[in-house]
């Protein structure tokens, strides 16, 4: 069986890997790092080999991120450089006139760098290219993957550099301007990297912006005034190095076998950027290629900023537009775990099961708590998603299709088995404290028996059981607090959930607890919508079990002031909601190096909330301090978010 090979492999890995210590520890560098693709028994085996084989190669191989490719094995050449100047060689596939615009882009070569790194375990990683002045200082352009090799982002858009798991020392980086055919030593021109000002978040284009420092930077390589068309004649300047992803008889044919310097490939836009559309060029890179700038021939300036490529059949960049955003606002990033999941350590008793007499009398979730004046009703689901919900036998004409527990209420998705809202009114002046117990979970009696899961269907460890109403919030008022810790262990308000949501717990869980200590808000009550992303292609981790992999919240209060409704909104996702909003909004964006990182904590504009999920929220837009018609934030479709990495970071 696969698995079996599989698992067969990866013990043989790591029996290779005990023998050396030192092998072990560069591989596990080079996973960690996100430096391969994915961790499997075949990619581990290929890692060691390197490494036995050539410690160096690999470095720079897995490192390097995305692919870069020769797309035209001929009539592309990657010109070599001599002192800022391009020797030419014929170039058959490429207009006569070629040659003269390729001379008078010669003025830019000197503000085209190579990165390289102090205390890491590779010497170099990538391109760079000055993009803009900073006072005396230069800012620099390269990829997000680049960067990444020894820094990492924090919460305000900065990155901030890693210290080496070797030695402990600080890493750091420099640009070399000049690393030519037949360079010296002493013809290099280092300018220290002085900080990380912009390191994309993984929902963004793959850009980073580094500020370098020393005497004379070189000046800006202009931005083009106009977004690359199709056939336009471009080049991209950088510093291409031995790739084994490539074709080796073509990367020796090609590069004659003389890599890691400064080289001039010039080539064609294969395909403009769209909302639909990656920026395609066929231009000549290999590894050591990210981060170079696409410089159109035609207009004098950078039309995209390389990041990736398929060897044979493209490469790919950020478009111009996106760097100009960038540029324009000061490099500034946009904007300004899981839901509780029940693992007790030992085996969970038996299910059980309340009738309706059982669960008779309780009010359920109360649209008026905060006050008439600050009404908190449901959001409005679409026509299809009310026709799915479970009807309770003891539902009210008020209260449709709720099925009504202690404080809070919930609406019941029948075709998922699983709830497709929740919604909680919070006293925070007067909660309970309840010690959790060996939890026992419960059947609903008010709807049908098949409509939910139970403790057999949670027993695959990738699957957890959470909690959509947190188990303390409607624990509140000493005289139901007890029944209240009760109601939310009903299987009717847990979601399927796949473990690895596990990232994250404590940011997610204290989002309630966050809002109610702002001093931004009256305090104590608030209302809270709660549920899973419900997606036709959710995986079936278990057959005939699709597992939600985002879960959406909405906390609702009234200001500081008792004004106003205040409403927040926020996301638990790997940014798959995020990246569906560029798409269906025709972004740019989404072709330009968006990735799905880990999963995390987003603040999103309850704006796009509603617009990616249908839900009607309109009660709540108005309330929403991140609400994209501010002036902070671009209102031309480009979804409202700030990304969670402390409390502090919120948007209140």
């Amino acid at each position: 069986m696969p698995g079996e090979r599989e698992a067969q492999r990866l013990s043989d890995v790591s029996a290779r890997l005990k023998n050396s210590p030192a092998l072990e520890a560069a591989v596990r560098e080079a996973i960690s790092t996100h430096r391969v693709p994915a961790v499997t028994a075949e990619l581990t085996d290929q890692a060691v080999t390197q490494v036995e084989r050539d410690a160096d190669r690999l470095e720079r191989l897995v490192a390097l991120g995305p692919l870069e490719a020769i797309v035209q094995r001929v009539g592309r050449p990657p010109l070599l450089i001599r002192d800022d100047a391009v020797v030419m060689e014929p170039l058959p596939d490429l207009p006569r006139g070629t040659p003269k615009k390729i001379e008078s882009a010669e003025r830019f070569i000197p503000s085209i760098g190579r990165v390289e790194f102090v205390n890491a375990r590779m010497p170099w990683g990538g391109t760079g290219w000055v993009i803009a002045k900073d006072g005396d200082a230069a800012l620099v352009a390269t990829n997000r993957h680049v960067a990444r090799i020894v820094a990492r982002r924090v919460a305000d858009g900065r990155g901030v550099f890693l210290r080496s798991t070797i030695s402990g020392s600080l890493m750091g980086a420099d640009l070399d301007f000049h690393e030519e055919v037949g360079s010296r030593p002493q013809d290099a021109r280092p300018f220290e990297v002085a900080d990380i000002v912009y390191l994309a978040d993984d929902a963004a284009p793959d850009v980073a912006v580094l500020r370098i420092v020393g005497d004379h930077p070189p000046e800006p390589v202009p931005l083009a005034a106009t977004p690359a068309v199709e056939g336009e004649l471009v080049a991209v300047v950088g510093y291409p190095a031995f790739d084994d992803r490539n074709d080796i008889d073509a990367q020796a044919r090609y590069f004659r076998d003389l890599f890691e310097v400064k080289r001039f490939a010039p080539g064609r836009v294969m395909q403009p950027l769209t909302s639909r559309t990656t920026l395609r060029h066929d231009c000549t890179t290999l590894g050591g290629n990210s981060g170079s700038p696409v410089i159109s021939l035609d207009h004098a300036g950078v039309v995209g900023l390389h990041f990736a490529g398929v060897f044979g059949k493209e490469n790919s960049a950020v478009g111009v537009d996106t760097l100009r955003r960038l540029v324009e606002s000061d490099f500034r990033p946009r904007g300004t775990g899981p839901i509780e999941a029940v693992r007790p350590e030992t085996e969970a008793p038996r299910d059980g099961k309340h009738s309706a007499a059982d669960l008779a009398g309780r009010s359920g979730y109360d649209p008026v708590f905060l006050g008439r004046r600050f009404a908190t009703p449901w959001p409005g689901l679409p026509e299809s998603v009310l026709a799915d919900l479970a009807r309770p036998s003891d539902e009210t004409e008020d209260q449709p299709g709720e099925l009504r527990y202690v404080h809070f209420g919930v609406r019941y998705s029948a075709s998922r088995r699983q709830p497709r809202m929740t919604a909680v009114n919070i006293d925070g002046s007067r909660l309970v404290p309840i010690k959790r117990s060996n939890d026992r979970w419960f059947h609903d009696g008010r709807i049908d028996r098949d409509l939910q899961l139970d403790q057999d269907d949670y027993r695959d460890p990738r699957i957890d059981r959470g909690h959509m109403v947190r188990r303390q919030d409607p624990n509140w008022d000493e005289e139901v607090a007890e029944q209240a810790n009760a109601d939310t262990f009903h299987y009717t308000n847990a979601a399927l959930q796949h473990s690895e949501l596990n990232q994250g717990t404590t940011l997610w869980l204290g989002l309630e607890d966050l809002v109610l200590d702002s001093a931004r808000t009256h305090g104590f009550m608030a209302c809270v919508f709660t549920g899973p992303v419900l997606r036709d292609d959710d995986p079936e981790i278990v057959p005939g079990l699709p597992t939600p992999l985002e879960f959406w919240k909405v906390v609702a209060m009234v200001d500081a002031d008792r004004r106003r409704l205040h409403a927040t909104a926020y996301l638990l996702s790997q940014g798959q909601m995020i990246r569906d909003l560029l798409e269906k909004r025709r972004r740019t964006e989404s072709n330009e190096g968006f990735v799905l990182g880990a999963y995390r904590t987003f603040q999103i504009a309850v704006r796009d909330l509603a617009d990616a999920t249908g839900y009607d929220l309109s009660a709540y837009t108005a309330a929403d301090p991140l609400d994209p018609r501010d002036d902070t934030h671009e209102s031309v479709g480009f979804p409202a978010y700030v990304a969670l990495e402390r409390p502090e970071d919120a948007v209140l």
